[in-house]
């Protein structure tokens, strides 16, 4: 396991703080007090270790599979309309991210980068109805080499403060393959053609570039 690119300097200046704190806790507050802090710092600092983690993956790769592009559980999976691209109707997945998930974020499909756009916005909680469009978020589309198009949407939640996004229009897109990361919890939506097989079920944990989310119609 590594840790990921994004954290490197979150977890360097978390370690250089909590050592700060001990050290001068332990010259200068009553022993009880230091005693009571140490346990509260280090569970600290093993939480910010533990959300930049990158784990080893057996990655599924697989012509007309759409795998799931993050760790989490499915909260969502419905008809709806997408409105920023498509505009028409859809299949809506949508994977929650807790704060204890991996955030790293992987391709869905393989194929080309026909649309990636940033959206500034708010930080309403990551499962309510109007954080797909009113929340931060980063809209991808990729065209598979069948022609077939799928949108996926990274959208930060209330706890979560920046979404990075390396996916760029005409870039390259290999199936699970990392395209981004999010900070600290948040949700992504996939949307699908009509008569795509959904292979996942309400509440299921999956895990990204392994679970198979879907079999898209031939």
């Amino acid at each position: 396991m590594t840790f990921h690119r994004e954290g490197k300097g979150i977890i360097a200046t978390t370690v250089l703080l909590v050592l700060a704190i001990n050290v001068i806790l332990y010259y200068t507050a009553p022993v009880w007090l230091f005693y009571a802090i140490l346990p509260l710092t280090l569970v600290f600092l093993y939480l910010i270790v533990q959300f930049f983690r990158v784990p080893k993956r057996n990655i599924t790769q697989e012509d007309g599979l759409v795998v799931c592009p993050a760790d989490g559980k499915v909260v969502v999976i419905e008809e709806t309309e997408e409105g920023e691209y498509f505009k028409d109707k859809r299949i809506q997945v949508s994977i929650f991210m807790s704060p204890l998930n991996v955030h790293v974020n992987w391709f869905p499909i393989g194929g080309k980068v026909s649309y990636s756009k940033y959206h500034p916005g708010k930080y309403l909680v990551a499962w309510h109805p109007k954080s797909s469009t009113e929340n931060e978020r980063t809209t991808v589309v990729v065209k598979s080499d069948s022609g077939t198009k799928v949108l996926f949407r990274q959208i930060a939640g209330a706890v979560a403060r920046r979404i990075v996004c390396y996916a760029k229009e005409g870039d390259t897109a290999e199936q699970s393959k990392e395209f981004g990361f999010i900070k600290f919890g948040s949700r992504i939506d996939v949307f699908l053609p009509l008569g795509t097989e959904i292979k996942v079920g309400l509440d299921q944990k999956v895990t990204g570039s392994e679970t198979v989310l879907a079999q898209l119609p031939k």
